[in-house]
């Protein structure tokens, strides 16, 4: 063999455990679930061909799907604005060079290294509505005690709020590198120009962080849809293994899809809400990407 062929087949014998990996555990599930979608399959049995039948099940005949839809929606579009927020915040004041910062930026990032069952079992604790810290809290303030998790108009709010705990500290440290390379030489040339620390923050700082924000932005819209284990664990907890949450008002996609493939055994029927929701994810990833081109400036680009 030439000395080309066998540098090609030593890159494709080292780059094979990843492409197995990839062609095993995330082409075929996606490719099987697309076939799955089609059929009636109960794991047990054979998958037999109903073509668009559990689509039109879903979309017509399942009542507890459209309530996952809202609730799914709902946390999606408070929780990503509000974690980008915050993250924003907690990276520009940790963006100092004062003693002890390293302890600060630890201390916000640990609890995205905390297991998502402990984080649902730590806030259960905390939003018990009798003898919960949060509650204790409030009583000690004068104010009126809340059911959180128990109470219908609670349960979603304290979704959110566990969420952006545990969220916030992985796009925190994706803006602080994006803060880090914001060039010196462009904030001393405004300081020259007479902008003050205001202006130089919104003319300067955060158009060279759109593409932070930008990325961010796809990576905690895409977890959002996917939020379970959190949900899964805080309803079982909550209200026993028949409801999610009172009214199942914390019923988000994934668990209904969850339970539609694991407790009543309708691999089909789950299959097809995977296709739904890859393809809603798909929609929406295309979206941004797209409006990307209005708000997201790069360095050295031309102006458009």
């Amino acid at each position: 063999m030439s000395r080309k062929t066998r540098d090609n087949l030593h890159a494709y014998l080292f780059v094979s455990p990843w492409l197995i990996s990839l062609l095993v555990f995330t082409a075929y599930p996606m490719l099987a679930s697309f076939y799955f979608s089609m059929t009636r399959y109960t794991v047990v049995r054979p998958p037999v061909w109903i073509g668009l039948e559990n689509f039109q099940v879903m979309f017509t005949k399942d009542d507890l799907f459209w309530v996952a839809v809202w609730n799914t929606f709902y946390y999606t579009f408070i929780s990503v604005p509000l974690q980008m927020l915050v993250a924003l915040i907690l990276a520009t004041l940790l963006n100092q060079s004062t003693r002890g910062i390293g302890l600060y930026r630890t201390a916000f990032y640990l609890p995205a290294l905390v297991p998502a069952v402990v984080t649902a079992l730590l806030w259960m604790l905390i939003l018990d509505p009798r003898a919960g810290l949060a509650n204790a809290a409030l009583d000690a303030m004068g104010l009126p005690k809340l059911g959180w998790m128990h109470s219908v108009a609670w349960s979603k709010p304290s979704l959110i709020l566990i969420s952006l705990w545990v969220g916030v500290g992985q796009p925190m440290l994706i803006f602080l590198a994006g803060l880090k390379n914001v060039p010196k030489s462009l904030l001393e040339a405004a300081i020259i120009d007479g902008a003050n620390s205001r202006q130089r923050y919104w003319r300067v700082v955060i158009p060279l962080l759109t593409p932070t924000i930008f990325f961010n932005l796809l990576i905690t819209l895409i977890a959002s849809f996917q939020v379970f284990t959190t949900a899964f664990v805080a309803t079982a907890s909550a209200s026993g293994a028949t409801a999610a949450g009172p009214l199942n008002s914390m019923l988000v996609y994934m668990v209904h899809l969850y339970r539609q493939g694991f407790r009543y055994s309708s691999m089909g029927y789950a299959s097809a809400m995977a296709v739904v929701l890859f393809l809603v994810l798909v929609a929406l990833t295309l979206l941004v990407v797209r409006s990307s081109r209005e708000w997201v400036h790069y360095e050295g680009a031309p102006p458009r």
